[in-house]
């Protein structure tokens, strides 16, 4: 759920997924027709977060490097109009991919200093150390070396309006003493909804499919981005709280009313593909103002405030006050949980259609022999007998993961390395890490720009999970009271999971396609095949 990067995702999974941007939007279409890991884990429905101890781990002397120390290129540029010429490289003239691609070419170093967006005049100091190789980027995740206080978002932090007037556990590092606390209770949230995460996903992406189908019948073709908002609201508000949004005063709002109050997060790093005249001074220049969204936030604090009882109780046994545990609720349902799948899902069917009927054909029969051989039941254990699925789901998360944004300031002086050179990096430095290029690094993944579905099968497969990253720290670890990894990273992986299974369990073959947007992926099933399964 929550972690210390922009991520959407996991219960921290985070916002967003961004592609490159022009200074006009015009997305692409393209046409889309339609791993064995192994594991033994215990019959559960949702896996248990893991605990550690609630103090900072201590620091551990570093080995020498035995690479020759580097002075780290690049630079800033003049104060002010350094900035502001990044920026507009950023999001206009070069798009992000081609910003750190160029950069990093140009100084034959994937370590290099330059600004990050926003600068001027929502953050003050946006002079960055940028990190692009898988070597130098989990330094990120080393809570020993770097301090995640207030970096959720990057170089900025949105108002506290926008959350109840609190810091919520996304924007605290480590060492401050209510992380603990707030950590500990997302735990509590996913240990609690374990028993009720695979009856609700099956039924809300059940009625998901169905809008689909009857798209699908009646246009020809049937979007899949907001049936996939709604059903992701409705499991998450089903499977944490056991409350139907539809049966309360929120009905169906709630996609519509998280998208408003996440712009107002995210705006100073969007951009929705508008000309640069309009965007610069109403996105990224000033703050869009809270009182604006106001009402909508009120509007999903109030529906958990009243769904989520159970947990708010043991917030206070706690120490946590009830206020303060519903807004980090509210951000860890919403923003972390909701904004994850919002991501994840669409880039799942976006990759599992592009890779054509061959790959569907595969994760038809595996599914399906297995829930059968579980008689006719989906289960945890079921789904560790999917070593495809499994590697498919990793695969997502590694080519196109849905945090691509890692911060971290200094604490100390200290050496960072990349596979070609060891850089020094001064106290109060500020770290940044682009992680589609670090999970893509060639010098640790063979073929890393393309979707290899069986990469992550077997046992030379699964030593490459240490690289995959997504959730604020590699993927052979867990979250724990003292670091800053995901507190639902395996809840999403879970779920991904399960919505893989739900797709195939479903249909034989599906065709989409597929166009980038804001947020991820823009996808659209143009035929299904339903299964006589």
């Amino acid at each position: 759920m929550a972690s210390s990067s922009l991520v959407f995702p996991s219960l921290q999974l985070q916002f967003p997924s961004q592609r490159s941007s022009k200074l006009t939007s015009r997305p692409s279409t393209r046409r889309l027709i339609v791993r064995p890991i192994t594991a033994s884990v215990p019959e559960r429905s949702v896996p248990p977060p893991a605990r550690a101890m609630t103090t900072v781990a201590p620091e551990v002397a570093p080995e020498p490097t035995k690479l020759p120390i580097q002075k780290i290129p690049g630079g800033y540029g003049l104060p002010f109009f350094g900035p502001i010429k990044d920026r507009l490289a950023y999001f206009y003239t070069q798009g992000t991919e081609k910003f750190f691609k160029s950069r990093m070419e140009k100084y034959k170093s994937t370590v290099f200093r330059a600004n990050m967006p926003p600068g001027p005049f929502i953050s003050s100091h946006p002079n960055v150390i940028i990190l692009l190789d898988g070597k130098s980027f989990p330094v990120l995740f080393d809570v020993s070396k770097v301090e995640k206080k207030d970096l959720f978002t990057g170089t900025y932090m949105p108002s506290t309006k926008l959350t109840g007037g609190y810091r919520v556990l996304s924007y605290l590092d480590p060492s401050e003493p209510n992380h603990a606390k707030l950590k500990e209770l997302l735990f509590f949230l996913l240990k609690s909804s374990r028993d009720r995460v695979i009856p609700e996903f099956h039924t809300s992406f059940t009625e998901l499919f169905e809008t689909l189908e009857s798209e699908i019948a009646s246009k020809g073709k049937a979007s899949f981005s907001d049936p996939n908002d709604q059903a992701s609201f409705n499991f998450l508000a089903r499977a944490f709280y056991g409350t139907n949004p539809a049966d309360t005063k929120l009905g169906t709002s709630a996609p519509t009313l998280i998208a408003k109050w996440v712009l107002f997060q995210l705006h100073p790093i969007l951009t929705l593909g508008l000309w640069a005249i309009i965007e610069e001074p109403l996105l990224h220049t000033f703050p869009l103002p809270p009182f604006l969204v106001k009402g909508d936030y009120k509007k999903l604090h109030n529906f958990i405030n009243e769904s989520a009882t159970s947990v708010l109780d043991e917030a206070e046994k706690m120490g946590i006050s009830r206020d303060e545990a519903c807004h980090n609720l509210v951000f860890a349902t919403c923003f972390n949980s909701f904004g994850g799948m919002k991501v994840l899902f669409p880039s799942i069917v976006k990759w599992i259609a592009q890779s054509g009927s061959t790959l569907q054909s595969k994760l038809s029969r595996e599914i399906k022999s297995v829930i059968k051989a579980n008689g006719g039941k989906v289960t945890m254990a079921a789904t560790e007998q999917m070593p495809l699925m499994k590697s498919v789901v990793y695969e997502t998360l590694r080519i196109e993961p849905p945090v691509p944004f890692q911060y971290g300031k200094a604490k100390s002086d200290f050496v960072i390395e990349s596979h070609d050179g060891a850089f020094e990096v001064k106290k109060g430095e500020m770290l940044f890490g682009y992680q589609p290029f670090a999970t893509k690094d060639p010098k640790i993944f063979e073929r890393p720009e393309e979707f290899v579905p069986d990469r992550f099968v077997g046992e030379e497969g699964e030593k490459l999970l240490k690289h995959v990253m997504w959730s604020n720290g590699p993927e052979t670890e867990s979250p724990t009271l003292a670091n800053k990894q995901c507190a639902g990273k395996e809840f999403i992986v879970f779920i991904s999971r399960l919505f893989v299974i739900e797709l195939f369990r479903r249909y034989d073959s599906f065709e989409a396609q597929s166009s980038t947007s804001v947020l991820g992926d823009a996808v659209t099933f143009t035929s299904v095949k339903r299964t006589s399964f």
